[in-house]
């Protein structure tokens, strides 16, 4: 592992990269290595590890005060900033140390209820400021806090190094780190994080005030120094001589599994886990809880799926306790996926899946009863699938999730791998890992992504998705929790509709009239979120001509677009979500033309009544499959199809102002492309209604359905 320190860059940092002037300059050099460690996602994923450095600050009335600065709950090293680390008052802290040394409240039953009940307030209490970026952001001080206060270096650094997890997390882990560090590194047992772990580190440090860093066993590795270049400097070193020692080590060959001689591809295995991983909100209303998936595979990671003794591997336990809240504590198998048998694939996997939540049902009432913690159950569904011959899947109820579990599973399975071929791979107790993953200091950092809108976990496809409509019906899917797959003929516009949306969203060129482009982007999809569930079909193109006059080529063009296109994307979507086996939702852009015809519209008007009767038809004969078919007519939108030029021209030629021609409805009111896109997210919830057309054009009676 290369030690990245640079003094011109850490010059830098102090210069422009977080506002020098107002941080002190031992915290700017904390963000710079921070940032260092952040990087190698070997050393810390996604909001795990701990950085902390010691000073003294002047109030406001001029009291002076010791505190400790660090890394807030869940924060990622890698883009930390100062504004990140929390100020906590450290002499309390070190009394509660002093206390407990001295034999007062020193029972195991006074330190678990501390940690449990007491621990997050105390931290809380005793913040030097609270400032409003701390508030805006939910932030808390480290579950950590009291290890780095209790060991008196002025910077401490903790990280999850997956080398020291593969050689810790051996049956004679501490004889194998011994050997790869020597007596300059403390070892502690694992314990769950708070006061115990915090004095069984400042025992280390007193029975040998020289070591440089301390082992945590099954947990991560600490080191320490006056400087952050010095704890910085010895994690590094740490790592590699950890890294030599299993470099050294002789490996074990495994077992394989014997596998189909075609394996199912992404596209086809993805939304059979899906719809396996989905569960009933309510039991027997068909509304289902979904969740994103993410792909990964590599090399090393299918040597580790071929081990025939897989599933025994696999249920060995997490790396390390902070990866529980994501992973859970072990992944499920899945069988490896047959091409020529995929409805064996489904059955399978179903069973699998159903097992897998019989047992972790079994798990939480055990452990509840053992430990007596007062706790409800979360979903019992896995977060992680491992599937032989293709790779694994993350689950999350965003896009952002799935990644991150991705992300843990995919660099485990590999140092898993490493463990066992050097080894014997040893985790945390059941009963261990039960008390991390429901503490509520580790359950709060999970908690936000749990209550993100009404769509959460659900995958939503618009087409014409650049345009005034498209891009309202996204925006307004997003915002409840949705994640977005943008379709549209038009790249550049396409572009800038993703970019306006954010990170997370898919946006996919595509002519809609051509079938094998349009099955191409449904299978981009299923590679890059594991399915879909809800489909706006919203493109359209106007075409205008007197019916006796038209041609037969604009005619068909017109049908192509504004008809067949629809089939074309409605025949996909079921595709993949009678796969999936959770139902769906088809919403469709239909317009008043198909009720209330306007002259010289015949070639718009007549392919958009032909889409009305194409919704019923997938309402009628796919509401078996729980999928529902519902459209929306609108009027007088300022859009792609009702452009200012219109606007202008039609209200001059009416005698109106612009205003009046765009309220020329019952309620004198304008429809906006963002009332639209509210219709269809209105159809979307409603899991009840079906075949329905809702209108929103402020009331014309002539279009109205009878």
């Amino acid at each position: 592992m290369k030690n990245l320190w640079n003094e011109s860059d850490l010059n830098m940092t102090a210069a422009g990269r977080i506002d020098a002037a107002d941080t002190p300059s031992e915290l700017v050099e904390l963000v710079y290595a921070s940032r260092l460690l952040g990087k190698d996602d070997r050393l810390v994923m996604h909001g795990g590890g701990n950085t902390s450095v010691k000073s003294v600050l002047t109030d406001f009335i001029g009291n002076h005060a010791n505190v400790i600065y660090i890394k807030a709950s869940g924060v990622n090293l890698a883009s930390v900033d100062a504004g990140d680390f929390t100020p906590v008052r450290i002499d309390p802290l070190r009394k509660l140390q002093q206390m407990y040394a001295s034999g007062q409240r020193h029972s195991e039953e006074d330190i678990r209820d501390f940690s449990t009940r007491e621990f997050k307030n105390f931290l809380f209490l005793n913040l030097f400021t609270l400032t409003d970026h701390m508030v805006s952001r939910s932030l808390s001080p480290s579950i950590e806090t009291l290890l780095h206060a209790f060991l008196p270096h002025r910077y401490i650094m903790h990280t999850h190094s997956l080398a020291l997890l593969t050689l810790s997390n051996q049956t004679d882990g501490a004889r194998l780190c011994r050997e790869a560090l020597g007596d300059g590194y403390g070892q502690a047992p694992y314990i769950q994080p708070g006061l115990g772990l915090a004095n069984l580190a400042h025992d280390a440090y007193e029975a040998n005030p020289s070591i440089e860093g301390l082992v945590m066993h099954k947990h991560g590795l600490v080191t320490f120094g006056d400087s952050a270049r010095e704890a910085y400097d010895r994690m590094i070193d740490g790592v590699n001589r950890i890294e030599e020692r299993i470099a050294s080590a002789e490996r074990k060959a495994f077992a394989v599994a014997e596998m189909p001689s075609q394996i199912a591809s992404v596209e086809q295995v993805a939304p059979i886990v899906r719809g396996a991983c989905s569960f009933e909100k309510t039991p027997g209303e068909k509304d289902y809880q979904s969740f994103v998936l993410e792909f990964r595979t590599s090399p090393a990671l299918l040597d580790y799926l071929k081990i025939a003794d897989l599933e025994a591997f696999a249920k060995k336990g997490a790396m390390t306790p902070d990866f529980i809240i994501r992973t859970k504590n072990h992944p499920l198998v899945a069988p490896a996926p047959d091409a020529a048998d995929l409805d064996g694939f489904r059955a399978a996997i179903r069973e699998r899946v159903e097992r897998f939540t019989e047992e972790y049902r079994a798990y939480f009432e055990r452990q509840q009863a053992a430990t007596g913690m007062e706790v409800s159950m979360i979903d019992p569904m896995p977060r992680v699938v491992l599937v032989p011959g293709l790779g694994l899947f993350g689950l999350g109820r965003s896009v952002a999730d799935a990644r991150l579990t991705a992300d843990i599973a995919e660099h485990s399975a590999v140092a898993m791998l490493d463990a066992e071929s050097i080894g014997c791979f040893e985790s945390i107790s059941e009963k261990d890992a039960f008390e991390i993953e429901y503490w509520d200091m580790e359950q709060a950092k999970v908690r936000k992504s749990r209550n993100g809108g009404e769509f959460a976990g659900k995958v939503a496809l618009v087409t014409g998705g650049a345009g005034a409509i498209g891009l309202a019906t996204a925006k307004a899917f997003k915002q409840k929790g949705a994640e977005i797959v943008l379709m549209d003929l038009d790249p550049a516009a396409l572009e800038k509709a993703a970019t306006e949306l954010g990170s997370g969203t898919l946006a996919i060129p595509c002519d809609v009239t051509n079938s094998a482009a349009v099955g191409a982007a449904f299978d981009a999809v299923c590679r890059a979120f594991g399915g879909l569930d809800i489909v706006v079909s919203n493109v359209g193109v106007a075409w205008q001509g007197r019916i006796g006059d038209v041609s037969d080529e604009l005619l068909r063009r017109s049908f192509e677009l504004n008809f067949f296109s629809h089939q074309t994307i409605s025949q996909q979507a079921v595709r993949i979500m009678r796969r999936q086996g959770t139902g769906g939702v088809l919403l469709y852009n239909v317009s008043k033309q198909a009720v209330n015809p306007g002259p010289d519209f015949g070639p718009y008007g007549l392919p958009k009544a032909a889409t009305l009767f194409l919704l019923r038809q997938y309402a009628l004969d796919h509401g078996r499959d729980g999928i529902r078919a519902n459209g929306v007519n609108a009027d007088r939108i300022r859009s792609g199809l009702l452009t200012p030029e219109m606007i202008k021209a039609r209200s001059a030629a009416r005698g109106l102002s612009e205003r009046d021609y765009m309220a020329g409805n019952l309620l004198g009111l304008e429809v906006s492309a963002e009332d639209v896109a509210d219709a269809f997210v209105h159809l979307a919830l409603e899991t009840k209604t079906t075949g329905s057309i809702t209108t929103v054009d402020g009331g014309n009676i002539a279009a109205a359905l009878r």
